[in-house]
């Protein structure tokens, strides 16, 4: 009997050509190390503004900032009870849990994680698809809220929101049942699409209502505290739900980023597959284990287009995204998020803190996570994406799927690197941050 034939292992493939090309006419071709999406700057199309036009700018009335829209600190009973909540203890944070609707008011959340209320997979696609049922913790709070006439009242009335949603039958003029209001009070306990808010609408002491409060105007503790909640929360979905694959953070920022409101929030919702990102990128990962750093943060750098450090975290101009980005990249790659040290989570918390301070909250974006999930034992990083929505996609890029930007790599770095010079004497970003 003849022994099979022997398996070779691939060798390591470059990509099939640069991800940056400068043409003689001065045209800059990308192509993304990643994904090979394909992304053009052409000469002349370079001089639109960053910042989106906004209306004049209206005087802030002080008794108002709090309520300008639902997630504002005044108005918090117009979202889904709180998964969770960061609030000030000392010079650190406490974190709570289960707090009921007579309580909201007890302390002063700068972060509260809730169920988002109009899910991207709802609660009765996992329990019917996927058999998935609610934590005890998740009934018990489910439990205690139904049991007091606030709890009882905010619950019909969000309840009584989803269903006139989805065009169900019944809902007025009558009372709301008890088996509706009990059914649908499942889902606003046990969702798998978490939404954390920030507390302001506005910076401190704003007068006009264009001075926005975003990730860029937190404090580098402040947004630590953020980005360690929604860490947490990842890894809570993986935990408590056996049929996620992928748990996905993003932020929109700004309506023409896809916010509902311009308030800080950051959205973290689990999916039953991996992905088409992931799977690629994971193919290429067997046969190319330094994927990520050969063409992240060392490419960047042979092209000059890092804008700070921090010992086990690098921002950099991204290559080859569909809007000009910048990116955020944890030098660790063995672990999960979750499994970061805090220094590690912290070193990435600053660098991307500084990709938004570089920003600016004028300009609409997209932050987009990217992580190793526990099914994959990959060398993958904790990076994220922070994409200026400052163009319109059109017939051009649909037809080619070639995407045209108007700012080349080294435009972006250099707008980012002066902002950040301001920044840094002005002491508004991380003293672990060093500058490029």
């Amino acid at each position: 009997m003849t022994e099979p034939p022997t398996r070779e292992r691939p060798t390591r493939e470059r990509p099939t050509r640069e991800p940056l090309t400068r043409l003689p006419d001065g045209t800059i071709k990308q192509v993304n190390p990643f994904n090979d999406t394909k992304v053009w700057t052409l000469p002349g199309r370079s001089s639109r503004p960053l910042e989106h036009v906004v209306p004049v700018p209206l005087a802030v009335d002080p008794d108002d900032a709090d309520r300008i829209c639902a997630f504002c600190p005044a108005r918090k009973l117009e979202t889904t009870p709180e998964v969770a909540r960061l609030v000030r203890s000392g010079d650190g944070w406490r974190e709570l849990r289960g707090v009921l609707a007579e309580e909201v008011d007890d302390t002063t959340a700068e972060f509260r994680l809730i169920p988002n209320l109009f899910e991207i997979l709802t609660y009765d696609y996992w329990h019917l698809t996927h058999g998935y049922v609610p934590t005890p913790e998740s009934r018990a709070h489910r439990e205690a809220y139904l049991a007091t006439a606030a709890g009882r009242s905010h619950i019909a009335r969000l309840a009584t929101i989803r269903m006139r949603g989805r065009g169900a039958v019944g809902v007025d003029p009558e009372p709301l049942s008890e088996a509706d209001l009990h059914r649908e009070a499942v889902g606003l306990f046990a969702g798998n699409h978490q939404v954390i808010v920030a507390r302001r609408h506005f910076v401190e002491d704003a007068t006009l209502d264009t001075q926005l409060a975003g990730s860029g105007t937190l404090t580098p503790d402040e947004h630590d505290a953020y980005t360690g909640l929604a860490i947490r929360a990842m890894r809570d979905l993986y935990h408590d739900n056996p049929a996620a694959r992928y748990v996905s953070v993003f932020q929109n920022w700004l309506r023409p980023g896809g916010a509902s409101f311009d308030h800080l929030h950051k959205q973290v919702v689990a999916i039953d597959e991996l992905g088409v990102q992931i799977e690629r990128e994971s193919a290429r990962l067997h046969t190319e284990p330094d994927l990520y750093e050969r063409w992240g943060p060392t490419y960047a750098a042979e092209q000059g287009l890092v804008i700070a450090r921090t010992p086990t975290a690098v921002a950099f101009v991204g290559i080859g995204h569909r809007f000009p980005s910048l990116e955020a990249h944890s030098l660790v790659v063995d672990r999960c998020p979750w499994e970061l040290t805090h220094d590690e989570v912290r070193d990435f918390s600053d660098v991307l803190h500084v990709c938004h301070a570089a920003t600016g909250v004028g300009v609409p974006s997209n932050e987009e996570w990217h992580h190793k999930p526990p099914s994959l034992d990959l060398p993958m990083p904790l990076r994220a994406v922070l994409k200026w929505r400052v163009s319109t996609l059109a017939g051009f890029e649909g037809g080619t799927k070639i995407y045209v930007n108007t700012l080349d790599p080294w435009a972006v770095r250099d707008h980012a690197r002066g902002r950040l010079r301001g920044l840094t004497e002005r002491r508004q970003v991380s003293s672990r941050i060093t500058i490029a």
